[in-house]
């Protein structure tokens, strides 16, 4: 744990070789240094740590590195950062360290002598930074509310009503009269029959 008159830096850059060089030549300085790699989370560290300085590239993850330069400055009007880049982007970042009031820039590939040859303007006056006039329209909400349309409601419809009669009850047969009559005819005969030969008996045995 550093005690609390050790300077730390906080160092932010998408390129690790340039973050793990720019920590070696401060740790040589006596600095305590964080490397951070997204321009997001850099403002959050920032507010967490308060580090005496912080180094800043341009390609950042998330927010570049002018955006998250103005965050920082917004959140602490003495943050005192430098802008540490290629040689290719060195016209960007004077326009980046204009607008959020950094110290200094550094070309890359960095040496020791670089940050001594600049050591005094790193630790000098904070500059104003007139980028902050500019900051929401730099880096605008995305996060719009969405109005949401209620579906409308379709109404189930109406039972249908039919006008058709409902279906007939069939009827039960009716009893065969004929097959009826064919029935009774052979009952008939047999007492027809029985009755003849009552009759025939009675006469055999003299009763009539």
């Amino acid at each position: 744990m550093p005690s609390d008159d050790t300077p730390t830096a906080l160092i932010v850059h998408e390129n690790g070789i340039t973050a793990s060089r720019l920590k070696s030549i401060m740790s040589q300085r006596g600095w305590v240094c964080h490397i951070c790699d997204d321009g997001d989370k850099a403002v959050d560290e920032y507010v967490k740590m308060k580090p005496n300085m912080a180094f800043l590239g341009l390609n950042l993850p998330t927010i570049d590195g002018h955006v998250a330069a103005l965050e920082i400055r917004e959140s602490d009007p003495e943050a005192r950062l430098v802008f540490v880049v290629s040689k290719s982007r060195l016209s960007k970042a004077n326009d980046a360290a204009y607008s959020a009031g950094a110290v200094s820039v550094l070309v890359t590939p960095l040496t020791r002598a670089d940050i001594d040859q600049r050591w005094v303007l790193m630790n000098g006056p904070i500059p104003e930074a007139p980028g902050l006039a500019d900051l929401d329209a730099l880096y605008p909400d995305l996060e719009e509310k969405l109005e949401l349309t209620p579906l409308p409601i379709t109404p189930l419809p109406d039972p249908v009503e039919t006008s058709e009669p409902p279906s007939p009850t069939m009827p039960l047969p009716e009893p065969n009269k004929q097959k009826s009559k064919r029935r009774l005819l052979p009952l008939f005969i047999l007492l027809a029959s029985i009755s003849s030969i009552g009759l025939a008996a009675a006469f055999y045995l003299g009763y009539i």
